[in-house]
């Protein structure tokens, strides 16, 4: 029978998203904004990312039938900022858009971890598997991640062009996370339970 128990580990295969894919997924809609800023200035970069950053959730649902907590606020934020970016004519609303996301997902994983309820073992916990004291220190590295790129876009939007800020969000601000992400294997190697590392 097609809906055997043994069927079932291959249906949860069919809906992971392979790593580049959703590197990919991530990146296109930036790459879409930095593209159409050349061609036609912030308003049609506006708008063409907010429609890039839609189809791009529209693909994770498709393959993944889920889409994750980050990227979906994220979206929802962009279509705020976005629409009053293009109904008033004022490209700040777009430009701080990144400034408001990370210093909502610092702060709200800062207060978690405050309230004792973290909440990075539910946007993470069905990929890695860490002690208690590996969620504490990896939540306060990444919500003071957060909240070091709200500032630095803050200050780069305010000081510098407005194509050179497209730059960076395209070109500066995926690949610092990836970075800083990359950085914290050590850690997460460090605090993986011993069954964990027994596996491995």
């Amino acid at each position: 029978m097609s809906d055997s128990p043994s069927d079932a580990p291959s249906a949860k295969r069919l809906r992971t998203m392979h790593p580049l894919l959703k590197f990919a997924l991530e990146l296109g809609p930036l790459v879409v904004f930095f593209v159409a800023n050349g061609r036609g200035g912030i308003y049609l970069a506006t708008g063409a990312f907010m429609v890039a950053t839609f189809a791009a959730l529209a693909v994770m649902w498709i393959i993944a039938r889920k889409i994750a907590v980050m990227p979906l606020v994220s979206a929802g934020v962009v279509l705020v900022f976005g629409t009053l970016t293009l109904v008033l004519q004022d490209d700040h609303f777009i430009k701080m858009k990144p400034t408001l996301v990370n210093a909502l997902f610092g702060g709200a994983l800062l207060a978690g971890l405050w309230l004792r309820k973290p909440l990075l073992p539910y946007v993470l916990g069905d990929v890695f598997v860490l002690t208690d004291q590996g969620w504490r220190e990896l939540t306060i590295r990444w919500g003071v991640f957060f909240l070091v790129m709200a500032v630095l876009n803050e200050i780069v939007w305010r000081n510098v062009s407005t194509d050179t800020w497209v730059a960076f969000k395209t070109f500066g601000y995926l690949p610092l996370t990836l970075v800083f992400a990359m950085a914290q294997v050590p850690l997460m190697t460090r605090h993986a339970p011993p069954e964990s590392k027994g596996e491995s």
